[in-house]
């Protein structure tokens, strides 16, 4: 996929958002996927950006279909499902089925790490929110934009990426 198109559908797809916002800044998800639809079907796309739309409705199939086939802890038979994938990292996907010690062992690995991983990004959501919150309660009246750009001094940076969630698998 090029540079371009990624940039481009990024681009439709915030023009989208933009225009399904209300007054006081919220928006439906499911409003912004029926406009980004819309806008994909109602426009000339180049054949480059329709391609890179194609690969990533694919991946997001893909990723769908990885996550209804993970063990789910919570089902009633257990983990276990013949039809169940692991995914084993680096892209590597196993069927439950034809799983190998070595796959079970490197599946179990992978979910630690990732665990640690999520706990750091909560505790850090969870100080930002709370630091974020005591000075409301100082700056009464303010949104949080105001707030970040008054109390916390934050100033723009036109060459900071607003894509802050590219990480794939």
């Amino acid at each position: 996929m090029s540079a371009t198109a990624e940039v481009r559908l990024w681009e439709i797809v915030e023009e989208a958002a933009r225009a399904v916002t209300d007054d006081t800044g919220r928006f439906r998800k499911g409003d912004l996927e029926s406009e980004v639809r819309q806008r994909l079907t109602d426009t000339d796309l180049e054949a480059h950006v329709q391609a890179a739309a194609l690969d990533k409705l694919a991946h997001g199939l893909v990723r769908g279909f990885g996550e209804r086939r993970s063990p789910n802890p919570r089902r009633r038979s257990g983990m276990f499902h013949p039809q169940g994938i692991l995914k084993l990292g680096s892209g590597i996907w196993v069927w439950m089925e034809l799983a190998t010690p070595t796959d079970l062992l490197e599946w179990g690995r992978l979910s630690t790490r990732n665990l640690a991983q999520v706990a750091r990004a909560e505790a850090d959501r969870q100080d930002y929110v709370a630091e974020r919150l005591d000075a409301f309660r100082i700056h009464d009246g303010l949104l949080l934009g105001q707030l970040e750009r008054i109390v916390f001094g934050y100033v723009h940076d036109q060459d900071d990426d607003p894509d802050f969630g590219t990480d794939e698998e």
